[in-house]
């Protein structure tokens, strides 16, 4: 199985005209730039009053109460996924001005994730065994056991009316949405793409981690969080002097025990259709799983293009891991040193992305300094 989406030298390539983050650094692209760039670390202590998770710190989103963030109205009932996605895209549409379409038809919407809210799921589920009828439920709380849940309630609060898309795509999820993102645009289904990823921390999250994991990833820290770019077409009007990255090419390939080697084809194949040399690549940024995976990831990159290239990207390791939103964060660090002058204009940047599920992706971008 093979994921794509690329541009012909003669094809206009989509950019990145705006993005915004809900991180562990804050809520808000300009902290999570401040944050990533000096290393901040972000883990905290969880309070037993709060959290039952296996684990007795994580790195979450300080002070992200939805209700304070979003206001009560439309989320009595919200789960913590969707709020991050909401927020993000809140703050996307702002960060962007006027450059939402004229029609809210022609806007479409790809959600990165890897199932959704597992707390949602579960509660929903215990819910109907626990009751004294399976039906005993809340009938409000069923929308959050819904994977696409997240990407809807998106659409619904900020009008979104164009293709909306959940991809579920565990780590790899960002960069599945911006190959996704990269076909609508193709297609002419859309004009304008929000595309990014989100992932939250809860106690249900925590022990199924906790269990798959096992000594491997011992004593690795989970993180949350929402990442979400603006895609257009480089024709657009005006869009070209906002670029702040060309999406050159995006492919994925499948493993099965070992990444390394399709890892390799799939570097070979993203710079084969951004037709850009293995040389002329300025910074590498790894997804670094913990574990097996991380260690076998860093090893294929480094023998591809040397250690140095790949300390050039800002490491994503104090956020922890966060799972599906992972690959996006990676962009935004990207993005976030190219905003502070650190990046050479014009810098091909590459992006990994591998699973433990055994799905490797990466994808190639140009990045502009403004």
């Amino acid at each position: 199985m093979t994921l794509s989406a690329s541009a012909s030298a003669t094809a206009t390539r989509p950019v990145i005209t705006a993005w915004s983050a809900v991180s562990p650094y804050g809520i808000g692209k300009d902290r999570f730039v401040s944050g990533v760039l000096a290393g901040q670390d972000t883990r905290t202590p969880l309070n037993p009053g709060k959290w039952a998770a296996p684990d007795d710190h994580a790195c979450l989103i300080p002070a992200f109460e939805l209700r304070e963030v979003l206001g009560k109205k439309g989320t009595r009932s919200m789960d913590r996924v969707t709020g991050l996605a909401v927020t993000a895209v809140r703050d996307l549409l702002t960060d962007s001005g006027d450059r939402r379409t004229a029609s809210d038809e022609e806007t479409a919407l790809v959600l990165g994730t890897t199932t959704g809210s597992a707390q949602s799921m579960m509660d929903f589920t215990r819910a109907s065994l626990e009751g004294d009828k399976p039906f005993y439920v809340d009938p409000s709380l069923m929308p959050n056991a819904v994977m696409n849940c997240a990407a809807g309630q998106c659409a619904i609060r900020h009008s979104l009316k164009g293709p909306n898309t959940t991809i579920a795509g565990g780590r790899v999820a960002g960069l599945s949405a911006l190959s996704y993102a990269t076909g609508l645009l193709a297609s002419g289904r859309a004009r304008t793409v929000l595309a990014g990823a989100a992932e939250e921390f809860s106690d249900a999250r925590a022990w199924l981690e906790h269990h798959r994991r096992g000594e491997d990833g011992a004593g690795a820290l989970l993180g949350e969080g929402c990442a979400m770019f603006m895609l257009e077409s480089a024709d657009t009007p005006g869009a070209r002097d906002l670029a702040l990255a060309d999406v050159l090419a995006v492919q994925s390939r499948v493993y099965a025990d070992d990444p390394r080697e399709a890892l390799g084809a799939c570097v070979d194949a993203v710079l084969r259709r951004a037709e850009v040399a293995a040389g002329d690549v300025w910074a590498v940024s790894a997804a670094g799983p913990s574990g097996t995976v991380g260690d076998q990831e860093r090893e294929a990159l480094t023998a591809r293009f040397g250690a140095e290239v790949l300390d050039r990207a800002p490491a994503m390791t104090s956020v922890g891991d966060t799972a599906a939103a992972s690959a996006a964060f990676q962009i935004g660090a990207l993005l976030a040193a190219a905003e502070r002058s650190a990046v050479p204009d014009g810098a091909v940047a590459l992006v990994s992305s591998v699973d433990d599920n055994g799905v490797v992706a990466c994808a190639a971008l140009r990045l502009h300094a403004h």
